[in-house]
C-alpha cells in the first residue's frame, strides 16, 4: 500500500507551478511521520520541438533512508508541451522500481486525435489527451481553479503506463497552510481515477496549491497507519532560490 502511494506522489508531485520564465526548479521532501521517505525535483524550461517553441518538464524522484529497506524508486518523467494550449507533443516515462523497469516514449498528434507509443504503436485517443506529468499544468493554467465552485469536478483524459485513464479532479475549497515563510492560503483539490485504477489513489489524496501564485505547497495522503506528506522545500526561478522549509 505504501509503495503504491509513494509512486503516486512520484508521478504528480509538483505539477502546478505556473510557467513563463526560462528556468524553474521545485524541490520536495517526502515524509512518512517523522521519517524522510524520499525527494523529488521538477525543472521547467523553454525549449523547441520540431522547430516550434515548447515547454520542457523534467521530473525525477527517488526514495532514501529507512523506506529503502522496503522498496526503492528511481523514476524519471519528461514532457514537451505546446506553450499555447499546454497539450503534449512528446512524453517519456522511465521508471525503476525494484525489479520493475519500464521505458516508453510517446508522440501526440492532437490534430488527428492519435498517439504513437513506442510500446504499443499507433492508436486513436480522446480529444485533448495529456500525459501524467503535464496533466496538472494543463488543469491549473487553463483557468479551472478560478471557475470551479466547491465540490465541482473536472474530468481529464490522461495517458500513463501505456493506458488511458479518465482522471477526475474535485475542488474542495480553501485552507490555510503553515510554512516556514508564514501562512499561505491554498486551493484544496482531490484527484481521483476510474474505479480500480491506481494512478491517483482515493479520496484520501489532497493537494494544497497557493491561491496567490499557484505554487504547490503540500500534498497529503491519509492512511490508517498515518499520513504521507510531500512538502515543498524550495523553489528556484532563474537561479534565485527561495527556501520554504
Amino acid at each position: 500500500m505504501i509503495r503504491k502511494i509513494v509512486i503516486i506522489f512520484a508521478i504528480i508531485l509538483f505539477s502546478f507551478y505556473s510557467f513563463g520564465v526560462e528556468q524553474q526548479k521545485l524541490s520536495f521532501h517526502l515524509k512518512f511521520g517523522f521519517f524522510k521517505a524520499g525527494e523529488s525535483v521538477l525543472t521547467i524550461s523553454d525549449t523547441t520541438f520540431n522547430g516550434k517553441p515548447a515547454i520542457y518538464y523534467f521530473q525525477g524522484v527517488r526514495t532514501m533512508g529507512l523506506i529503502e529497506h522496503f522498496f526503492k524508486l528511481n523514476d524519471f518523467y519528461e514532457s514537451i508541451v505546446n506553450p499555447e494550449n499546454l497539450l503534449p507533443y512528446k512524453s517519456i516515462r522511465n521508471v525503476n522500481q525494484g525489479n520493475y523497469h519500464r521505458y516508453n516514449e510517446v508522440l501526440y498528434f492532437h490534430d488527428i486525435d492519435s498517439i504513437l507509443s513506442q510500446r504499443s504503436g499507433k492508436r486513436a485517443v480522446p480529444k485533448n489527451l495529456v500525459d501524467i506529468l503535464s496533466v496538472f499544468f494543463y488543469f491549473t493554467n487553463s483557468g479551472y481553479l478560478e471557475k470551479l465552485n466547491s465540490g465541482e469536478i473536472i474530468t481529464i483524459p490522461v495517458f500513463n503506463a501505456d493506458e488511458i485513464t479518465d482522471v477526475k479532479i474535485q475542488f474542495e475549497g480553501f485552507k490555510t497552510v503553515k510554512t516556514g515563510k508564514g501562512d499561505i492560503e491554498c486551493y484544496v483539490i482531490a484527484p481521483q481515477a476510474d474505479k480500480g485504477k491506481e494512478i491517483m489513489g482515493s479520496n484520501g489524496l489532497k493537494f494544497y496549491i497557493s491561491r496567490k501564485n499557484k505554487l504547490p505547497v503540500l500534498f497529503e495522503f491519509d492512511m490508517k497507519i498515518g499520513v504521507l506528506r510531500a512538502i515543498l522545500k524550495s523553489y528556484t526561478v532563474d537561479g534565485k532560490e527561495e527556501v520554504l522549509n
